[in-house]
């Protein structure tokens, strides 16, 4: 793995226009950056990254199974009681999942590790899916880098079969917060590869979306919901008015409700106690649990719920190094083992391995000069050399 400097294309900008890749700068700030690329041998993709990727995966959905049927794990994950019989329905139902993204630190030396699991609302799709294979084909082309460079990158292919397999022909509704720019591209580039799958879709902010007396959740023209792609987490949607709601509802929600009990930070402490020891793993506990004092005096401290790095503290021989602000914390804090990310050149990439129906099948890295990735973090190609 290394950090390579490289010239930008110098019309990288329209290109991005024209693919409507219209956040590539936020608040004036790049948020896109291919002045550099991180290049990996095939060695690294396949063993360490979408082996390890697998494998994580493969140790949530054993926790999951587990978690649904105990009380505990759930109190613990600061999941509602009033949902608990929702989210072990739809786990026992099997309701299908599309994607998910796996956080990794990673440096080319010694196993990925897990540092947290975006599988309920992940981002930076688009990006990683499209602009990146772009920049690899015309960076080649114009010898930015190697002409026989590759990419870990089936997102988008594998992304068009799962929605023919997750939507079974049903018309799709998506929706989240439109007035964040991010957010609607990223549905609208989930509804691009959806029309791809064939299917027929409608875009609607989470605001419009209504409830008629017999619990069907409709749109904004009172189209029956019967599919819902949601940009919308669901800690939030239990808070919701509507929530109550949710279990006597016909709508199928994608990500489906047994995703929660995997998007908050408790899965982690609850993960190493099931797979101790996993080299692909950090030592975790929650933050009341005696045993967190197995960690020393230097961890990283994260909220339960908590979205882009925020409360996050990286404490370091009982002083904090690095932390944070905003609003989360009200539920309780976990401990992780302090692993640093790796220092590139002054930034420090965090690696996000993605899973499309099941199967690990790409990357994406989001890289800051401060040790902890946050909502201003630039996103960088990779490829494979």
């Amino acid at each position: 793995m290394q950090r390579i400097t490289c010239p930008e294309r110098a019309d990288w900008q329209d290109t991005a226009a024209a693919a409507g890749f219209v956040f590539h700068t936020l608040d004036g700030d790049r948020y896109w950056d291919e002045s550099a690329y991180y290049a990996f041998s095939l060695a690294e993709i396949e063993q360490d990254i979408e082996r390890a990727t697998a494998e994580i995966d493969a140790m949530c959905s054993e926790f999951v199974g587990r978690a649904v049927d105990d009380e505990r794990y759930l109190r613990l994950l600061q999941i509602p009681e009033s949902f608990w019989t929702l989210i072990a329905a739809s786990w026992k139902r099997r309701d299908p999942s599309l994607y998910g993204r796996i956080d990794l630190r990673f440096d080319g030396n010694g196993p990925a590790k897990l540092l947290e699991y975006n599988a309920d609302t992940p981002t930076s799709l688009f990006e990683a899916a499209v602009f990146q294979w772009s920049w690899l084909e015309q960076a080649s082309e114009r010898q930015i880098i190697p002409r026989d460079a590759d990419q870990y990158n089936s997102i988008h292919e594998r992304l068009i079969e799962a929605w023919r397999k997750v939507a079974d022909g049903r018309h799709l509704h998506l929706s989240g917060i439109l007035s964040n720019v991010e957010d609607t591209g990223t549905l609208q580039y989930l509804e691009d590869v959806a029309r791809q799958a064939g299917l027929t879709t409608t875009m609607t902010d989470i605001a419009s979306v209504g409830l008629q007396d017999d619990g069907t959740f409709v749109d904004a023209d009172e189209r029956a919901i019967e599919l819902a792609f949601k940009l919308y987490p669901w800690e939030w949607m239990f808070r919701e008015t509507f929530g109550a709601r949710l279990k006597g509802s016909s709508t199928r929600w994608i990500e489906p409700p047994w995703k929660a009990i995997l998007s908050n930070k408790g899965m982690l402490p609850l993960l190493w106690a099931m797979f101790p020891n996993h080299p692909n793993l950090l030592p975790a506990y929650f933050e009341d649990d005696p045993n967190a004092t197995k960690l020393g005096t230097s961890y990283v401290r994260k909220p339960i719920f908590s979205r882009e790095g925020a409360n996050v503290t990286l404490v370091s021989r009982g002083e904090p190094l690095q932390q944070q602000e905003g609003p989360y914390g009200a539920e309780g804090f976990i401990r992780q083992a302090l692993a640093p990310l790796p220092n590139f050149s002054d930034q420090y990439p965090v690696l996000g391995s993605w899973i499309v129906d099941g199967t690990p099948c790409g990357l994406s890295i989001r890289e800051d000069e401060n040790p902890i990735t946050g909502n201003t973090s630039r996103f960088v190609p990779h490829a494979i050399i």
